[in-house]
């Protein structure tokens, strides 16, 4: 039986768009951030933000998480998702917390809904354990407890 080729646009989507980060006291800067979506990964999405020495910063949640937060305030713990109004129209703001410190990070809310119309036609909605890989991430889980 041949497997169906999917080549990585197929599979993938990925949203570039500016974001404004508050840490602490420190003044707001505006970085680049990319948010990337798998159909191998289709309950999460990853955020990667700006670049340092060491690379980017990437925040991995529910992509639920950043959907429910286009419309109200939602999520505990590490990552805090809600609309906003800003003087250039509707921005999500995205709370982020590790045990380093937190950050806060607001985007414009149209390049967001986009990307998520476009990971909901990669994967619609109820499809998602379609696309997950249950031999291999036992493989992966089996191997970690080696």
């Amino acid at each position: 039986m041949s497997q169906p080729f999917f080549s990585a646009a197929d599979t993938t989507v990925t949203c570039e768009l500016a974001v404004r980060v508050i840490v602490g006291g420190e003044p707001q800067v505006s970085l680049p951030a990319v948010f990337h979506y798998h159909c191998a990964d289709p309950y999460a999405v990853r955020l990667s933000i700006g670049a340092t020495s060491s690379g980017p910063v990437d925040w991995v949640f529910a992509l639920s998480l950043l959907k429910v937060g286009l419309g109200r305030p939602v999520g505990e713990g590490n990552v805090l998702v809600s609309p906003r109004r800003s003087s250039h129209g509707p921005v999500v703001r995205v709370v982020v917390r590790s045990r380093l410190g937190s950050a806060v990070l607001d985007m414009m809310a149209g390049p967001v809904a986009e990307f998520l119309d476009r990971a909901e036609e990669l994967v619609p909605p109820g499809t998602e354990g379609h696309h997950v890989d249950i031999d291999r991430i036992a493989s992966l889980l089996l191997a970690t407890g080696e």
